[in-house]
C-alpha cells in the first residue's frame, strides 16, 4: 500500500512537488489549498499525466483539511512567497497566522505517533519552530517535525561549483547549515569534490564569491523572475527528503531541526546535519567544524534566535 502525503499550499511548490511523487509512483498525494477549485484542478491535470509515466498513484484536490486524515507525511508550503526587496523576517508577521492554523488542522486530523511534518514555508525556521511548537501540545516529537532548507541551499552550492570547476554535480557532495537566509553557513570543510575537501581546490576569494551567491541564492531568482520565487529546487529538495523517509534510507542531510543541546544550542530551530529515516530525524550529526564555520554558525544561531522570539512578542505563541 502506498503512503500518503499531503500538500498544505498548492501553488507553484506544492504542486510541482506532487507532481514529482506522483511521476515517481513514491505516494499517493493530497493537494490542499483555501483557493476553491485550483487543486481540484491540478490534480485532475497531475493525474491525467500519470499513465504516461506508468504510475497508479492517487492524486486528488480539496479544500477540506479533513481530507488529509491518515496521512504519513504532511508539507507545508503554504503562505506568501517573498518578492522583490523583502527580507525573509519581513514575512514573518503574515505567515505566522496561517502557519498556525495549518499545524492547529494537521493535529486535528493527523496521528502525532504516525505522520512526520515537513515545513517549506518561509521565514523557514521560524515558521518550522512555529509549526512544532503548536504541534508538541499535541505529541508530536521533536523528530517528527522538520524544515526543508539545507537540502535546497546545499544543491544550489553544488550547482554553483559545478559551475566554477567545471565537473559534474554528481561528484560534489556539499553541506550548508544554519539559517534558510544570509547568514546560512556552507561548510567549505565538510563539502567535497571526489573526496577533496573543498578548500583544497580553489582560493580564499573565489570561495568566498561561492559562498555569497549561495547565501543569497533564493534573491537572485526572486529578482529575476520578478513575482515569483523559486519553485523547482525548493520541491526538488523536499522530494528528496520525503524519499529518505519513506524508503528509509538513513540519508545525512542538513535539516532545520529543534535543538536541546546540539552544537551548544537549545529552543531553537536550525539547519544542522541528520540522519533521515523512517522515523523522522532519527540523529543529529555533530560535525567537527572549522573555528570561524562554529562561529559564523553561532551568528546564525542568535538570529533564529531573535525571530523566533518575535513570535511570542506577536502573540502567536504565549
Amino acid at each position: 500500500m502506498r503512503k500518503k502525503v499531503s500538500i498544505i499550499g498548492a501553488g507553484n511548490v506544492g504542486a510541482t512537488l506532487g507532481q514529482l511523487l506522483a511521476i515517481f509512483e513514491i505516494s499517493d498525494v493530497v493537494l490542499y489549498d483555501i483557493i476553491q477549485d485550483m487543486p481540484q484542478g491540478k490534480a485532475l491535470d497531475i493525474s491525467q499525466m500519470l499513465n504516461i509515466f506508468n504510475s497508479d498513484s492517487k492524486v486528488i484536490g480539496t479544500n477540506d483539511y479533513k481530507d488529509i486524515e491518515g496521512s504519513d507525511i504532511v508539507v507545508i508550503t503554504a503562505g506568501a512567497a517573498r518578492k522583490p526587496g523583502m527580507s525573509r523576517e519581513e514575512l514573518l508577521s503574515f505567515n505566522a497566522g496561517i502557519i498556525k492554523e495549518v499545524s492547529n488542522n494537521i493535529a486535528k486530523y493527523c496521528d502525532s505517533n504516525k505522520c512526520i511534518v515537513i515545513v517549506v514555508s518561509n521565514p523557514l525556521d521560524a515558521m518550522t519552530y512555529l509549526t512544532y511548537k503548536v504541534l508538541s501540545n499535541y505529541g508530536f516529537t521533536r523528530n517528527k517535525v522538520m524544515g526543508m532548507a539545507g537540502v535546497l541551499d546545499s544543491s544550489r552550492f553544488v550547482h554553483f561549483i559545478s559551475e566554477k570547476l567545471n565537473v559534474s554535480k554528481n561528484n560534489i557532495n556539499a553541506f550548508v547549515l544554519g539559517s534558510h537566509g544570509d547568514t546560512m553557513v556552507p561548510s567549505v570543510k565538510y563539502t567535497t569534490v571526489a573526496g577533496v575537501s573543498l578548500e583544497n581546490l580553489l582560493n580564499s576569494q573565489d570561495l568566498d564569491n561561492l559562498i555569497q551567491r549561495t547565501r543569497k541564492g533564493g534573491a537572485e531568482i526572486v529578482s529575476l523572475l520578478k513575482n515569483s520565487s523559486a519553485y523547482y529546487a525548493p520541491a526538488a529538495s523536499t522530494f528528496k527528503m520525503i524519499k529518505s523517509i519513506i524508503f528509509d534510507k538513513k540519508e545525512i542531510l542538513p535539516v532545520s531541526v529543534y535543538v536541546n543541546g546540539e552544537y551548544g544550542y537549545k529552543d531553537i530551530v536550525i539547519g544542522l546535519p541528520v540522519v533521515l529515516g523512517k522515523d523522522g530525524v532519527e540523529k543529529v550529526i555533530e560535525f567537527n567544524l572549522t573555528e570561524n564555520e562554529k562561529k559564523e554558525l553561532d551568528i546564525s544561531a542568535n538570529k533564529i534566535s531573535e525571530l523566533s522570539k518575535e513570535l511570542y512578542n506577536l502573540k502567536v505563541l504565549v
